[in-house]
């Protein structure tokens, strides 16, 4: 392995402040609170902001290593803990390293190319394109081919190996999972455009729908594949449930493998936000509803607006534990709807007071807070701050942003 001994002591001085983080009394106290939040006996909202999107204003300069392979291990050590060095929201510090399956799905065989655009940073993340292979659904369907999939396992077991003779005996290493996704409509979008799809709903509506029935039956196809393949492990403890949540629960059970009805589920559908709320009953809601049916728990939403659809559909999923709240969506209804329910109000804050401004108004981020507090009162509620691309280098902001919502629960809830 060329790694140098100085890259070497490198990564195990951030793996020992991992594992002396993740078994310290803050931390397990707030471990306790997300298995009483997510089993619905929790006294107070949780919190997290996701650094994914704007790792790249923070993580670089925290880099020491001088190897491309110690560097990308050192980025990701320091991933697992800088929420709590830097903005002490309620972001789990694992006691392990965690390493999931090097797994493929590529839906027909087909690889859809995606043109970035640069910001004025030099960041691809936000803008981008799908050069699409679908330009008329009624011809190209019949030229899609057989969904591929597989697992890496000598590849992922490898990777462990290496990990655990750099740091193993520090910071164990883990092989988990995340919850399964399946964003179904996304991969359409992908497919074809969001205007293509607009039209066949209109235009070649049985096409749509065995465009989107061979999709849906491919994912479950897959899914059952890695129960088969004994690939899913538990996801209630320190496995991320897609977007923006964690899945600590006792409602699901610790044994590895899993079966599907015993983990965390999630899709969204944010392509379909234009749509009527009997246009996706017709053409959206019975393929999720058969996936996820699947799942012992699961997560629901996006970026969408859930409100429109609630009463006709998304209330009729029996296994749902959480629903996206996002900055589009009739707060109040919503509460209504949930409160006294065994679903958690997972609201998503607007990024836009934390990333688009060159100052932090923060008396209009205290309102916004304060008002998702009154309306969901009676609720079972979360906050995850998330599709923040930029904090302006300024990472007091994002620290204030926290405080902010801790002192508004403080004083509302």
């Amino acid at each position: 392995m060329n790694i140098s001994k100085k890259d070497r002591d490198r990564l195990r001085e951030l793996a020992k402040k991992q594992i002396e983080y993740a078994n310290s009394p803050v931390m397990q106290s707030r471990i306790n609170e997300w298995y009483e939040h997510n089993d619905l006996s929790g006294q107070r909202p949780m919190i997290q902001i996701e650094t994914e999107t704007f790792s790249h204003e923070i993580i670089p300069q925290m880099l020491f290593c001088e190897s491309k392979k110690a560097r990308e291990i050192e980025a990701q050590l320091l991933m697992n803990y800088v929420n709590y060095e830097l903005f002490d929201d309620d972001y789990p510090v694992s006691p392990f390293f965690h390493l999931e399956w090097d797994i493929w799905f590529s839906l027909f065989n087909t690889q859809v190319k995606t043109v970035h655009a640069k910001d004025r940073s030099g960041n691809e993340m936000i803008a981008y394109r799908f050069e699409h292979v679908i330009k008329d659904l009624e011809c190209d369907l019949s030229l899609l081919e057989e969904t591929n999939y597989g697992v890496d396992k000598s590849g992922t077991l490898a990777r462990k190996s290496m990990l655990e003779e750099l740091f193993g005996d520090i910071l164990p290493v883990h092989i988990v999972s995340s919850s399964p996704v399946a964003c179904i409509t996304y991969e359409v979008v992908k497919l074809m455009g969001m205007e293509r799809m607009m039209f066949a709903l209109c235009e070649c509506p049985d096409a749509f729908h065995e465009l989107i029935d061979r999709v849906t039956n491919d994912f479950l196809v897959f899914f059952k594949w890695e129960e088969r393949e004994e690939l899913l492990l538990p996801t209630n403890g320190y496995n991320k449930v897609h977007w923006g949540t964690w899945g600590f629960t006792r409602e699901l059970p610790s044994q590895s493998p899993c079966l599907l009805n015993q983990t965390w589920g999630y899709m969204n559908s944010q392509e379909s936000v234009c749509i009527s709320p009997d246009m996706y009953g017709e053409f959206i809601f019975p393929y999720y509803k058969k996936i996820a049916d699947l799942f012992g728990l699961f997560s629901y939403g996006c970026c969408e607006p859930v409100d429109p659809c609630w009463e006709k559909y998304l209330s009729k999923l029996g296994n749902l534990r959480k629903i996206s709240i996002s900055p589009w969506c009739n707060e109040e209804y919503m509460a209504e709807q949930l409160r006294g329910r065994k679903i958690i109000y997972h609201r998503k804050p607007n990024p836009g007071f934390i990333s688009t401004n060159e100052t932090f108004n923060e008396d209009k981020f205290t309102d916004h807070i304060a008002f998702t507090l009154r309306a969901a009162k009676g609720c079972k509620l979360e906050f995850t701050l998330r599709d923040i691309y930029t904090i302006n280098n300024d990472i007091n902001r994002a620290r204030r942003a926290i405080l902010i919502i801790r002192e508004q629960i403080d004083k509302l809830w």
